[in-house]
């Protein structure tokens, strides 16, 4: 599989490019700035240099060449972000991961994007793509960590069933990681205001707990 992170270089995107390429998944970290995404992808490879990590640097537009797309820019940023690769985007499955959220003192709070979400703004962006939400719930200093075991469930909802369909065989690829179909893409307005509350417990609990649904079947 191919995949191209859209403003992977931030700590998100950052994470699971990381973690997808220690995988044998071919990944291109994206950015507006092609020197930022090399930088990034230099800290990755000098983390982890034992490992034969499949990453390279592009910016957006040649990230957005590749056969699967993830929106993982600041939350203000992702629909004019995939906007201005649309045409790149056309038909592909493109799965957008970020939280509108923002910090208020020692709270974290969920902030309602004009259209619900932030997916539903990716998908208004790029009507001509199968938009899915996932990857919400997983702190990315223990996604990032490659030495870290993952036991978690990945919320995935869209519209499409093609983007459902790639986007849990995606997060398979990830030892520890379950996909759970969430429905529809309007499951993304409460999946992503979730992580704020999530948050708010790992910081109160000096933790980092992730999601896990109990009574599925395996």
């Amino acid at each position: 599989m191919h995949v191209g992170i859209l403003g992977g270089t931030g700590p998100a995107g950052g994470a699971l490019a990381a973690r997808l390429s220690a995988v044998g998944v071919e990944v291109v970290i994206g950015s507006r700035s092609a020197d930022r995404a090399r930088e990034a992808c230099d800290r990755i490879r000098q983390r982890w240099p034992e490992r034969q990590l499949q990453l390279s640097d592009a910016e957006n537009l040649q990230a957005a060449e590749a056969a699967l797309v993830v929106v993982a820019t600041p939350w203000d940023a992702a629909a004019p972000t995939a906007a201005s690769v649309a045409a790149a985007l056309e038909g592909k499955v493109v799965v957008s991961m970020a939280n509108a959220l923002v910090r208020m003192g020692e709270e974290f709070q969920a902030l309602v994007p004009a259209r619900g979400s932030i997916a539903a703004g990716v998908e208004a962006a790029v009507p001509g793509a199968l938009v899915a939400a996932a990857f919400h719930h997983l702190p990315a200093r223990v996604l990032g960590d490659l030495d870290a075991d993952l036991d978690a469930d990945v919320l995935v909802c869209s519209d499409h069933p093609r983007a459902l369909e790639e986007t849990a065989d995606l997060v398979r690829k990830i030892p520890g990681l379950r996909p759970v179909d969430a429905g529809r893409l309007a499951s993304a307005a409460p999946i992503e205001a979730f992580t704020a509350v999530l948050l708010q417990v790992n910081v109160r609990y000096k933790a980092r707990a992730t999601v896990r649904l109990r009574g599925l079947d395996a």
